[in-house]
C-alpha cells in the first residue's frame, strides 16, 4: 500500500493552493484516502503559499507532513526552505523557469520543468501551475489522468469556462 506525502510551495498568486486542491479532488475521485492542508503567508499575492496533500490506499492517521515523499517548488525560496523536508529517495519537481539553482542533496531525484516558459509559450504565464500539475501527474501517477481531466472541467466551468481549453493544453504540454 502506497502513501504519498506531497508538499507544493511557491509565491502567493502562482496557483499553489489551486493545484493542491485539484490533486486532492482527483485522489478522492480515484477512491483514495486524502488530506489537504493549505497555508498562506500574510500577504497572499507575492507572499508565500504552500499546501500538503497526503494520498493513500489506507486510512491516514495524521494529515501533517513532516517528511514529504514529493516536493513541488515553483520558486527558488521554496526550494531553499523545503528541500530538507523531503525524505531520502524522494522526488523534487522544480519550476526551472524561476529556480536556477537546483537540488543540493544527492539522495533526491530532481525533475526540472520549464513551467513558466512553457506557459508563456502557450500565451498565459498564469498557467505555469497547470503545466507543473500535468508533469507531476504523468511522472508520479498519484491519480488518474482521466479524473484529473474531470477536475479541470469542474474547476474551469461557469464563469471560468473560457479558461478550460487553454488549461487543458497546459496540462498536457509536458509528456
Amino acid at each position: 500500500m502506497a502513501t504519498h506525502k506531497i508538499l507544493i510551495a511557491g509565491f502567493g498568486g502562482q496557483g499553489i493552493i489551486l493545484i493542491g486542491q485539484m490533486l486532492a479532488y482527483a485522489a478522492m475521485m480515484d477512491n483514495k484516502e486524502v488530506t489537504f492542508l493549505p497555508s498562506y503567508g500574510p500577504e497572499m499575492r507575492g507572499g508565500t503559499a504552500n499546501c500538503t496533500i497526503v494520498i493513500s490506499d489506507s486510512p491516514i492517521s495524521c494529515p501533517l507532513v513532516d517528511k514529504a515523499t514529493c516536493l513541488v517548488v515553483m520558486n527558488q525560496p521554496s526550494l531553499a526552505k523545503y528541500e530538507d523536508m523531503v525524505e531520502p529517495g524522494g522526488t523534487v519537481f522544480i519550476n526551472s523557469s524561476l529556480v536556477k539553482q537546483g537540488v543540493k542533496r544527492s539522495d533526491l531525484t530532481e525533475i526540472a520543468v520549464e513551467a513558466g516558459e512553457l506557459a508563456i509559450g502557450l500565451g498565459n504565464e498564469k498557467m505555469a501551475n497547470i503545466v507543473m500539475l500535468g508533469a507531476l501527474i504523468r511522472k508520479m501517477n498519484f491519480v488518474s489522468e482521466e479524473n484529473m481531466e474531470k477536475v479541470l472541467a469542474k474547476v474551469f466551468s461557469g464563469r471560468k469556462e473560457h479558461l478550460l481549453e487553454g488549461n487543458r493544453v497546459a496540462f498536457h504540454v509536458v509528456k
